[in-house]
């Protein structure tokens, strides 16, 4: 008993807000592992990138307006999703330029927003949620708003699973089966905006991208079809989450003393050492054998 004693600390499996983090950051996992799946899968890394920038815009825009995070999250990373889909192309190269043009507009608002944030407020609580989130903070009124908008982009990913990973291998094969290539391509940046939300929502708009991408690249060392590869993503990201919930609870007892340590450090570092695990045990990336 004392070393799960040491381990858990006293209190944490009862506490309200922590069973709420729990459950919230299981659900943003197994949205993000597809997502994330495809984003590396397609060397969009950039993208997602892009993303945690376009929803702190939307972040700040709500805190602006006196809203939740949430919101400005999603409503702002969709409408990323729509302009970089409408002004997209297959090249690698033009893809950069629209998402590099979408990013830096992204960046320039939200310097605004959080500028005018600061100045109407003394506080930068609300700053500092946006950026770096506060899974604490959660109550229990997310869970559903949670729930419809991760089942909604899995969804949305199951549908375009094999069309995807098609045009992932040849976008001119996809064309020619008769892939709309435009279309899913915005349907998938769509799904990628809402599972960059939600990880917004639990590690912050600014380290989101690691929670997106880092399970899914090492999922990709471990998985020999891209479906093994994604379960491996989803419990690397729920372990990462986990663990790191249990160890910013703990950190109430470290110096200094009744202040905590923030989830997205730990969080984020778990998905590093899982990236640097895989790459150092894991196979070559299995990018889309057995594409099924």
């Amino acid at each position: 008993m004392t070393v799960v004693h040491a381990i858990f600390a006293p209190g944490l499996f009862t506490n309200g807000p922590v069973q709420t983090a729990a459950l919230i950051s299981a659900t943003v996992a197994l949205v993000c592992a597809p997502a994330g799946l495809f984003t590396v899968m397609r060397g969009q890394s950039f993208a997602g990138h892009a993303f945690s920038d376009i929803t702190a815009t939307g972040g700040s825009a709500a805190a602006l307006a006196g809203t939740g995070p949430l919101a400005g999250f999603v409503v702002m990373g969709l409408a990323g999703a729509g302009l970089m889909g409408a002004l997209g192309v297959q090249r690698q190269r033009g893809r950069d330029l629209v998402t590099g043009i979408t990013l830096g507009a992204a960046l320039g608002l939200a310097a605004l927003f959080l500028y005018l944030t600061s100045t109407a407020s003394s506080t930068s609580g609300t700053t500092v949620t946006v950026l770096f989130g506060s899974v604490f903070a959660l109550s229990s009124s997310y869970w559903p708003v949670v729930a419809g908008l991760g089942g909604a982009a899995l969804a949305s990913m199951l549908v375009l699973w094999r069309p995807l990973l098609l045009s992932t291998v040849s976008p001119e094969l996809a064309a020619a089966r008769g892939v709309r290539l435009r279309l899913s391509e915005t349907a998938y940046l769509a799904s990628v905006a809402v599972a960059v939300a939600l990880a917004a929502l639990t590690v912050g708009a600014i380290l989101s991208t690691a929670l997106l991408i880092g399970p899914s690249a090492a999922g990709l060392r471990f998985g020999k079809t891209p479906a093994r590869a994604c379960f491996w993503a989803v419990g690397f990201g729920v372990v990462s989450l986990w663990a790191g919930i249990v160890l910013a609870y703990d950190s109430y007892d470290w110096p200094p003393a009744g202040r905590g340590w923030p989830v997205s450090f730990f969080v984020v570092a778990l998905v590093t050492g899982f990236y640097a695990m895989a790459q150092m045990l894991g196979r070559a990336p299995a990018r889309l054998r057995g594409a099924s």
